[in-house]
């Protein structure tokens, strides 16, 4: 129904129904795992509505181009980030805001910027699009802000919102959205999607996508395998497999590479604790990191299920405390020193 886009029929079939039949709600709220093709939706959305969307594409956040721009602002202090909030507008009547800065957030100078800019009617036909990605991803100042505008919108606004769990939004944005879940692409429709992009290693990227289809795409798989090496250091040594000199290496290395985010390291852990959960507990199934197969059985034989749940759940908590700007390194030596104590005890 949409062009170029892959799995998730029922909520682009959704969204078609919308355009056809002229009834097509002010707010959209887009939810579904990172990768999963939320933003692109948007945008072929937003192309059948407005047209011209060779414009719309061109902000894809994935492209070179837009990436080096989001990343340049990192370097920016945050009074003039504040002072010239970051969007991306090719086509007149389609705005994409998303996060930005180390802590990854949308801002409440991006939120006050788009109601500044939601004042202004279209340039042509009868709608301008606003796609927020990563509308979770909004402070708590920017989310209060947002909701003044969704309360009276004007008429000729749409917005679409997109978030890996709609339910880390405030209850009050999310009663005032239409809501479409967007779930992992079944094995043919992976296959399918790296047929149609010619992906090279499509096997791997396949499988550490796990269903995202802008995963499998985007991933840069030697930066992969340096965090998952680092990774696999930590959780050696915090499961008594390795000794703790390993890992203080590694973590010097890691607080050395300032331009690394912790949050890309934390999502390589994630990865590596669930299929040590499988090779525990069901070694038949097929991980997703196969080529280090052997030496995470190791790793799972040596832990019980408490063990990797703990993990999991202080890995959670780090994630939940990237917004306030942790010290790498000392979160990781913290991690592992407390996984390591509950090994010995």
């Amino acid at each position: 129904m949409f062009e170029n886009f892959h799995g998730n029929a029922a909520a682009a079939e959704t969204l078609e129904t919308m355009i056809s039949g002229s009834r097509i709600p002010q707010t959209i709220l887009l939810a579904g795992p990172e990768g999963i093709g939320k933003a692109t939706l948007a945008r072929r959305f937003g192309a059948r509505l407005l047209g011209q969307g060779d414009l719309i594409e061109r902000d894809d956040l994935s492209l070179p181009g837009n990436v080096e721009t989001i990343n340049e602002r990192d370097k920016l202090p945050a009074d003039k980030r504040a002072d010239d909030p970051l969007l991306f507008q090719t086509h007149p009547d389609f705005v994409t805001f998303c996060p930005e800065g180390p802590l990854r957030q949308i801002s409440i100078q991006q939120m006050r910027y788009l109601k500044e800019r939601a004042q202004f009617a279209p340039l042509k036909g009868k709608h301008r699009v606003f796609l927020i990605d990563q509308i979770d991803r909004a402070n708590e100042q920017a989310a209060n802000s947002l909701l003044k505008i969704l309360e009276e919108p004007p008429p000729y606004l749409i917005m679409i919102c997109t978030a890996a769990n709609a339910y880390d939004l405030l209850q009050t944005i999310r009663s005032r959205s239409v809501p479409l879940y967007l779930t992992p692409l079944s094995a043919a429709e992976m296959e399918a999607f790296a047929k149609s992009r010619g992906l090279d290693h499509a096997q791997r990227r396949l499988a550490l996508a796990s269903g995202s289809p802008g995963i499998a795409a985007s991933i840069d798989l030697a930066a992969y395998d340096k965090r998952r090496a680092q990774m696999m250091a930590m959780i050696g040594a915090a499961a008594g497999v390795l000794p703790w000199s390993d890992w203080a290496k590694v973590c010097e290395s890691l607080n050395a590479a300032r331009s690394e985010k912790l949050e890309n390291h934390l999502k390589v852990l994630l990865v590596l604790l669930e299929d040590m959960l499988w090779l525990r507990y069901n070694p038949s199934t097929a991980i997703r990191n196969q080529d280090v197969r052997r030496e995470l059985e190791g790793m799972a034989g040596a832990v019980e299920f408490t063990w990797i749940r703990g993990a999991v759940r202080k890995t959670d908590e780090l994630i939940d405390l990237l917004r306030r700007n942790i010290q790498k390194g000392i979160a990781l030596d913290a991690w592992v020193v407390e996984m390591r104590e509950r090994v010995l005890q």
